[in-house]
């Protein structure tokens, strides 16, 4: 009997996907979990892998139509047990109207939909006493034949997860990488962001066209003109010395990537402060509800993420539970998978801290909008060499070449005044030039 090929539901709150794109006709071959088709819902854009193997006998649901969840869109063959059926031409019917919610991560925000790697209480057991672990993690690392004490802990205090020994057990068993060259010194002009961006391709479009909107370019106009319409928006902008970082950067990246696998960005270093600032001036953290306020325990950091068709804000959960190495991770983790498609619906909720980068392409500084339901977000600019005024141990004033990065804070003046948004951005300049943190 042929496999039905199911339009899955992605989250609770999702009830209909429009599909964008087949990956396969009908006819071809394709494997278990190879991606069959892409599917755009209020939440995420995703690759839906494929039920069974087999051959794709028929598409019942043609590009661009939007259907209900749980509804036959496909059925897969077995080879050779029947021939392809020609796809599906539904009449073009207007595909109805995105509904009407409220932002990403509206439900219960007070919640973090999805919780730091499980941890088991410690024990006083002597082994691997230098590692904080958990019982698990030591079953694992003895399953494994890992030495613990070469794997990089990013929960509190350097404590190793069940993802970092996971991340460690899948590294080990990739074929050598040859050492990385020495690093050239980076530029001062270097983009903080979990990677470099390649130039965004030229959408080829003739002009004179109409082109109708995309269902995520939909949903993207609808989240800003509901936070415009929303939120009192202000926005206040600080300039901030980052030369001790760049440097810092710039001598230990190759080290770092080395260690750990990763490349070291700019990012962490923004998180990281934005979070002991956070922690500092809680109601920045916070969201409106109604006329109550909602006071978050955790600081949950939107990573706003540029894509070629759209923009997306996956979601780093429990951030201030992390270590800079654990950030730099779950930063880069997110980024990747946010351009592959490879997201979950609760990946992209219960934001209550956003931080974006218009300075990836060049900017100096951005005016960005409010994620809701958050109170602020934070645009990183580009970084660049500019001439400042320093001023040594004793008073005297000179002029250097600094690397210079202009961030800006939106804010919601409903519920954040300008006295308390200052305080927070000086406190987040503050410990960004006197940055005092190991990288790992």
């Amino acid at each position: 009997m042929p496999t039905d090929v199911i339009m899955p539901q992605m989250g609770e709150s999702i009830v209909e996907g429009t599909i964008t794109k087949w990956l396969k006709k009908p006819g071809e071959k394709v494997q278990r979990d190879e991606p069959l088709f892409e599917i755009s819902t209020d939440k995420v854009d995703a690759e839906i892998p494929s039920p069974a193997a087999g051959v794709l006998q028929e598409i019942k649901a043609a590009e661009g139509s939007t259907v209900q969840v749980n509804t036959v869109v496909g059925t897969i063959a077995a080879d050779g047990e029947a021939a392809p059926k020609a796809a599906a031409a539904p009449a073009k019917a207007a595909p109805p109207e995105p509904k009407k919610e409220a932002a990403p991560a509206a439900a219960a925000p007070s919640s973090p939909v999805h919780q730091a790697p499980a941890q088991e209480a410690p024990t006083h057991e002597s082994e691997d006493e230098h590692a904080r672990s958990s019982p698990l993690v030591r079953k694992m690392a003895r399953e494994h034949n890992v030495n613990l004490s070469q794997v990089s802990g990013t929960g509190l205090g350097g404590r190793i997860t069940k993802q970092d020994i996971l991340d460690f057990i899948e590294k080990s068993q990739r074929p050598a990488a040859p050492a990385p060259a020495a690093a050239a010194a980076a530029s001062t002009s270097s983009v903080p962001s979990a990677s470099t961006p390649a130039p965004r391709p030229v959408p080829a479009v003739i002009p004179g066209d109409l082109v109708p909107l995309t269902h995520m370019r939909k949903i993207i106009a609808q989240r800003m003109i509901e936070s415009r319409r929303t939120s009192a928006h202000v926005h206040c902008m600080y300039e901030v010395d980052f030369t001790r970082i760049v440097q810092l950067r710039n001598r230990n990246k190759a080290g770092f990537e080395q260690r750990h696998g990763a490349r070291l960005t700019f990012m962490p270093f923004f998180v990281r402060a934005a979070i002991i600032a956070l922690q500092q001036w809680p109601i920045i953290n916070a969201s409106l509800e109604g006329e109550a306020v909602r006071y978050h325990r955790h600081v949950n950091v939107g990573i706003a993420v540029a894509l070629d068709w759209g923009l997306i804000v996956p979601v780093l959960k429990n951030a201030d539970e992390l270590n800079f190495l654990g950030l730099q991770r779950g930063i880069t983790d997110l980024g990747e998978r946010a351009r592959t498609k490879k997201l979950k619906p609760e990946e992209v909720e219960g934001s209550t801290f956003t931080v974006t980068n218009p300075g990836q392409f060049g900017a100096v500084f951005g005016l960005p909008i409010i994620n809701q339901p958050n109170a602020a977000i934070l645009g990183v600019g580009g970084i660049s060499k500019m001439p400042l005024v320093v001023t040594d141990k004793e008073g005297a004033d000179s002029i250097a070449i600094r690397s210079v990065v202009h961030l800006t804070l939106g804010y919601d003046h409903r519920l954040i005044d300008g006295a308390v948004a200052d305080q927070f951005m000086a406190l987040l300049k503050k410990t960004l030039e006197g940055w005092n943190e190991e990288v790992g």
